[in-house]
């Protein structure tokens, strides 16, 4: 059994152990020590880095309680190893945790649910639980996570006995036995978890609840706090500053400003269209009773081509290809309702270093190829 000292001191950065084996593995090398502060990889927190007698850890397991380092050099076996711990990811890591549980145990108390799933993620966390939450009920708990955080409770952390444990009211995925470390948040949260955590709820700063999706039976919270927090909302204020220029609109009204282009835009893909109807009208008309027609046109939208092809080629009566693009790129439709063009696109594709296919009377699809080349191919 590895000494875990991280469970005695979340804060602890330094410390002194004995390297008791040392084995090659597909990743550097695993140390095991007779003592640790690294915190190995579980209960949906990552693993701490840092370094270990010179040498980088980058992972951290457990297995059967002894702890075991991934390291990128060997260390000598009997040998004093000097660990330091990469304070920064481990206090981020106690700020998401810790911050998950007053969140989870405030919504669990609150909506009598259970959570069932927890992950430390790179950028966010996501806590899974087992009911259906309204946008608002995810605001209520916000507001109540933040206000206990600001109130600055402490932390409780016990290994009660198994008569203890079985009189006990706390938050757990399975049942339990033996040594079990219980995690208590006064009036907010009581679990059984093996993380670390800060030492009282104002180090967690604030919690921001981002979004709230159905997942399975219930819903997916994605969540961050502290640091995560701030540069998320950072992050969130610096987009909302470049939005309300570009539309000229105060930072509190680029939702309205959003809504008002969206509906000029709306308003000018009607005329768009219109417009082009029209002229595809017109173009349909200067080929009518031409039979097969080729049109290489400027770029334009997939829908626009296939409309222009359709009309041309009602309008004309045999096969009707359009290839709209340029520099090298354009893309294609190919309608013949009474024919077979599933070979034809074959043929196109190699020819002219394309992709695409489709139904018996109508193909369409995309070629790298200059315009003379496809008047040389499809002539």
């Amino acid at each position: 059994m590895t000494e875990k000292l991280y469970y005695a001191d979340s804060f602890l950065t330094e410390f002194t152990a004995r390297a008791l084996s040392c084995e090659k593995s597909k990743n550097g090398w695993e140390v095991q020590l007779d003592r640790t502060a690294f915190y190995p990889e579980g209960g949906g927190q990552p693993s701490d880095h840092g370094t270990l007698g010179g040498a980088a850890v980058s992972d951290v397991r457990e297995r059967d309680g002894v702890i075991y380092h991934t390291c990128d050099r060997a260390l000598e076996v009997g040998s004093q190893a000097a660990g330091t711990i990469d304070f920064q990811r481990r206090f981020d890591f106690m700020q998401q945790h810790s911050g998950e549980h007053i969140v989870s145990g405030i919504l669990c108390g609150r909506f009598h649910c259970d959570n069932v799933g927890f992950h430390i993620g790179h950028e966010l966390v996501t806590i899974d639980f087992n009911a259906v939450l309204t946008a608002e009920d995810v605001q209520e708990v916000e507001l109540l996570a933040n206000r206990y955080i600001w109130e600055d409770h402490p932390i409780r952390v016990s290994w009660p006995s198994q008569a203890e444990l079985d009189a006990l009211h706390y938050r757990s995925k399975k049942a339990l036995s033996g040594a079990v470390r219980i995690v208590t948040w006064p009036e907010a949260d009581c679990c059984a978890c093996c993380g670390t955590h800060v030492r009282s709820s104002g180090q967690v700063g604030c919690v921001k609840l981002i979004s709230c999706q159905k997942f399975r039976e219930g819903v997916r919270i994605e969540m961050a706090a502290g640091g995560r927090a701030l540069a998320y909302i950072n992050a969130i204020a610096q987009q909302n500053s470049q939005v309300s220029q570009l539309l000229s609109a105060k930072p509190t009204a680029t939702a309205a400003a959003v809504e008002r282009v969206q509906k000029e835009l709306y308003t000018l893909r009607g005329r768009v269209a219109a417009l082009e109807e029209s002229d595809f009208a017109r173009k349909a008309q200067l080929y009518a009773g031409a039979g097969d027609v080729l049109l290489v046109e400027g770029a334009m939208s997939a829908e626009s081509i296939r409309k222009l092809c359709t009309a041309v080629q009602e309008s004309a009566g045999g096969r009707c290809a359009v290839f709209a693009g340029g520099d090298g790129m354009y893309q294609y439709a190919v309608s013949q309702p009474d024919g077979d063009l599933r070979a034809l696109a074959k043929e196109i594709n190699a020819a002219l270093n394309g992709r695409g296919g489709g139904k018996p009377g109508f193909i369409q699809g995309s070629v790298q190829a200059g315009a003379a080349d496809i008047q040389r191919v499809l002539k």
